[in-house]
């Protein structure tokens, strides 16, 4: 994985690909970046997941590098929480898949750029109507 080369998907993304919206699948399918998650992307699909949507979920999670979490993000990430918490709302998941993304050097995909105000590659890939 180079910097350069590499994304990390928002779970946002990874749930309109599960739900079949044909932007995330296009967008996915097509990107030809080195794909990557945070622990806490994973976390978050499992909060929500119906025991019959396991299966699939576990599945997706396997075309993706999982990054883990260490002590520089965790760190990171609770400042991030610290300094945006407040004044923009930033919810600690938030801040520690940003410094998932800091710590590589990548860019972050997401539908909801607002939440990640202290990064500045950031890409939206489509939008929901």
């Amino acid at each position: 994985m180079t910097p350069e080369n590499t994304i990390l998907v928002d779970t946002d993304i990874l749930i309109d690909y599960l739900r079949g919206m044909p932007p995330a699948i296009q967008y996915l399918e097509a990107s030809g970046a080195d794909l990557c998650l945070s622990v806490v992307n994973v976390a978050e699909l499992h909060a929500g997941v119906r025991d019959h949507e396991r299966e699939a979920v576990n599945a997706l999670l396997g075309c993706f590098t999982i990054v883990p979490l260490n002590k520089e993000i965790a760190v990171r990430g609770g400042l991030l929480r610290r300094d945006f918490g407040k004044s923009h709302g930033v919810e600690l998941a938030d801040a520690l898949i940003a410094a998932t993304v800091e710590s590589l050097g990548c860019t972050l995909v997401t539908l909801n750029r607002k939440h990640y105000p202290m990064l500045s590659s950031v890409m939206v890939p489509y939008t929901k109507e």
